[in-house]
């Protein structure tokens, strides 16, 4: 359904020292175009192959019109967590690299018996969050 998603950031060296570890947690690694304009302006991480054939990327960079970068009211981005412990890792590799919390990790009874997620804010205040599904307790 998607190809990419992207945020805006005021500070891509900073939005990239807060991504890299936080995505990482989840098992996402760094994408690069290969364009050197476009990767100096923005970090990928997920999948992109065959300029861009092949993409299910997540993006942050500065925003096309150059104007400063907002945050959307009542936008997220979710990601699928393989565990989890590696929610948890999500949520403490976001907090230790300049994201604020926005829901500890826990499960979401009100959502589904499996639905256990960490919400956070990043440096920007983008909200993202990291969901496992298919788990009803620690293992």
């Amino acid at each position: 359904m998607l190809t990419y998603v992207y945020f805006g950031t005021n500070d891509l060296e900073r939005a990239i020292g807060f991504y890299q570890p936080t995505l990482g947690a989840i098992g996402m690694s760094r994408c690069v175009t290969g364009d050197p304009e476009w990767d100096r302006i923005s970090a990928g991480w997920g999948t992109y192959e065959d300029n861009g054939l092949r993409e299910l990327g997540f993006w942050v960079g500065i925003p096309y019109d150059q104007r400063p970068a907002t945050v959307g009211n009542g936008s997220m981005v979710a990601f699928r967590a393989p565990s989890w412990q590696a929610v948890d890792d999500f949520h403490s590799a976001a907090l230790a690299n300049g994201g604020t919390c926005d829901g500890p990790p826990g499960l979401r009874l009100h959502y589904a018996p499996d639905f256990y997620a960490a919400y956070v804010r990043d440096p920007d205040g983008n909200k993202i969050a990291a969901v496992c599904r298919g788990i009803t307790r620690r293992t």
